[in-house]
């Protein structure tokens, strides 16, 4: 029987696999705490800025740094080689007027990569992320907003995107359970219509189910994962919420029928 060899085809050594897996594991961690400190530091200062600066000055001084701080962690992904991303397409929404970005949602890593290249966005999270004292105090610094009670957050969405600021709103209110993509809900419509915004649409394609819906946090995922953004549709400020949650539901689904997503059950990862 012939020895097994490590040499690839190209004549270039390939690593066992075993050796491959260690690795993307050791990238798995060391991107979690960069990630922790990068956090931890940000609301330290998030506490300071709040403390002596006006809030005006220090909600706009806390979304240039919460780009900044973004954009550093993504750049630290590609360069230690767990991911690759495209995201050039939402530069072209940096200067334009207040609206509602509408991204699909497969993983938590959609709000860093998209408010990284935002210099003025709010984003609407959950409250237990708002609430936390990990997280806590850079959302509030940068006027994030929660989502309960339903009345206050559309009241606060309204008002920051009448004060000219971008709003992430992920329309299906949580990562996508059913590729590809999840029923949505009608805040996107109802927010947009009470501000008289209108409602761009971005899709998020990606080749891996890492932090999706149903992936352990410590599961280590096949690296490089690659994100590739594009914009999709702006749709016009809305009058009837249910006929536009519908239409804008089916545009998703057109969309994103034949892109690059996960192929399996985001509850059940595969082995």
């Amino acid at each position: 029987m012939e020895k097994k060899s490590n040499v690839a085809l190209n004549g270039q050594l390939t690593p066992p696999a075993g050796h491959a897996a260690l690795h993307e594991t050791a990238r798995l961690y060391l991107g979690y705490l960069v990630l922790g400190v990068m956090c931890l530091v940000v609301s330290l200062m998030a506490i300071a800025m709040r403390a002596v600066l006006p809030r005006a000055l220090s909600k706009r001084m806390g979304r240039k740094l919460v780009v900044a701080t973004f954009r550093g962690y993504l750049r630290f992904l590609v360069l230690m080689g767990a991911c690759q991303f495209d995201l050039a397409a939402l530069d072209a929404l940096r200067e334009g007027p207040a609206m509602v970005i509408a991204p699909n949602h497969p993983s938590l890593l959609d709000a860093v990569m998209i408010l990284s290249r935002l210099p003025d966005a709010a984003c609407i999270m959950k409250a237990e992320i708002v609430n936390s004292v990990f997280f806590g105090a850079g959302a509030r610094l940068v006027g994030y907003i929660r989502n309960t009670p339903l009345r206050t957050m559309v009241q606060l969405a309204v008002g920051d995107l009448r004060q000219g600021s971008h709003l992430l709103l992920f329309p299906e209110g949580t990562r996508t359970a059913r590729f590809p993509v999840s029923p949505m809900q009608g805040t996107t419509g109802l927010v947009a219509k009470h501000a008289g915004v209108p409602v761009q649409t971005v899709f998020i394609e990606t080749n891996s189910g890492f932090l999706g819906k149903g992936w352990p946090v410590l599961r280590t995922p096949k690296m490089p994962i690659t994100y590739r953004i594009r914009l999709g549709k702006r749709f016009e400020p809305p009058q009837h919420i249910v006929h536009f949650t519908h239409e804008l539901e089916q545009y998703f689904q057109s969309e994103l029928a034949h892109v690059q997503l996960p192929e399996f059950s985001v509850s059940v990862p595969p082995a």
